[in-house]
C-alpha cells in the first residue's frame, strides 16, 4: 500500500496530516493527525486501518531519510575526519563535544557564538530534504511550510546532533534516529525554540528566521517567485538570546545610518 493506491482527496490528506512521532500512542496520534488534516480540507473522510499503518511507516521513512542525507552535511560542515588515527578520533571527539555544548552546533558562528539559528548547515539540511527542485514537498505544499515550520526547524537540529554523536561516541555502527533515543532531544531544541520565540518577541526574531528559511529554500528549489504570505548541557542560554536582540538592534542602526549616507 503506498500513497498512490489512495484518491485524489486522500492523497491531500496524506500530506496535509502531520506524522505521528511516539511509538506508544501512535495510532490514537494518526486519528488525531488525520481529524486535523480534515478539518484543513473541510471535509470528512473516514481513517482506514491502512492509513493508520502508513503514518506509522512514514515516520520512520522521513526520519531515516533525513539522517541519510544530514550525515554526510554534517561531517564536512564541521570538518570531521575519518581515520583510525587515534589522535584524529580524539579531535572528533574534542570537537563534537564542544559542538553540543550549549548547542553551539546551532549558531551561524559557533566559536564566537554568535547567529543563534542562523547556521547554514540548517538552511542546508532544508534545502536537500524538502526543497531540492520544483516539484518537491516543500514547492508543491509550500503553505505547510512557509514560514518554516517550528517543528521542521527542530527536526532538522535533532538530526545534526544525532549526527554529531556519532563522531563523539566513536561508533562504527550507526546510532539509531528513533524517537526512544532522540525524543528528549527533539523536545529540547522545540523547548529552546519557544523560549527564543518569548524572549525575542519584540523583535520577532524567530518569525525572521523562520520567513527566511523557507524563502532561500523556495529560491534554492529553482522557484522564481514566491507565494504572498505575510538536556542541559545542549541547552542554549539566555545570554545566547540577549546577543541575538543586541545584533538585530546593531543590525538595524548600521542600516539606519546607511540610509542617512
Amino acid at each position: 500500500m503506498k500513497a498512490s493506491d489512495f484518491d485524489d482527496v486522500s492523497k491531500e490528506i496524506l500530506v496535509t496530516a502531520p506524522f505521528p512521532d511516539n511509538l506508544a500512542v501512535e495510532t490514537k496520534l494518526a486519528k488525531a493527525a488525520w481529524h486535523e488534516a480534515c478539518q484543513i480540507k473541510g471535509i470528512n473522510v473516514k481513517l482506514m486501518p491502512l492509513v493508520v499503518k502508513m503514518f506509522l511507516t512514514r515516520t520512520s521513512q522521513v526520519h531515516g531519510e533525513l539522517k541519510t542525507k544530514m550525515r554526510s552535511l554534517t561531517g564536512s560542515f564541521f570538518g570531521f575526519r575519518t581515520s583510525n588515527s587515534n589522535d584524529v578520533i580524539r579531535q572528533n571527539r574534542d570537537l563534537a563535544e564542544s559542538l553540543k555544548d550549549g548547542s553551539v552546533f546551532a549558531f551561524k558562528d559557533w566559536a564566537s557564538k554568535k547567529g543563534i539559528y542562523k547556521t547554514e548547515l540548517l538552511q542546508l539540511g532544508i534545502n536537500v530534504m524538502w526543497f531540492a527542485n520544483h516539484h518537491d514537498e516543500g514547492v508543491i505544499y509550500h503553505k505547510y511550510f512557509n514560514p518554516m515550520p517550528v517543528e521542521v526547524i527542530a527536526l532538522v537540529l535533532t538530526t545534526i546532533e544525532c549526527c554529531i554523536d556519532k563522531w563523539l561516541q566513536r561508533l562504527k555502527e550507526d546510532i539509531k534516529f528513533t524517537l526512544a533515543t532522540y525524543g528528549t532531544v527533539y523536545h529540547d531544541h522545540f523547548g529552546s525554540l519557544q523560549h527564543f520565540n518569548e524572549r525575542t518577541a519584540p523583535y520577532k526574531l524567530l518569525e525572521r528566521i523562520r520567513i527566511n528559511l523557507h524563502d532561500t529554500a523556495h529560491f534554492h528549489a529553482g522557484v522564481d517567485t514566491l507565494p504572498t504570505m505575510s538536556s542541559s548541557a545542549s541547552q542554549i542560554s539566555d545570554e545566547a538570546f540577549e546577543d541575538a536582540i543586541q545584533e538585530y538592534r546593531l543590525e538595524e542602526q548600521d542600516d539606519a545610518e546607511a540610509s542617512k549616507s
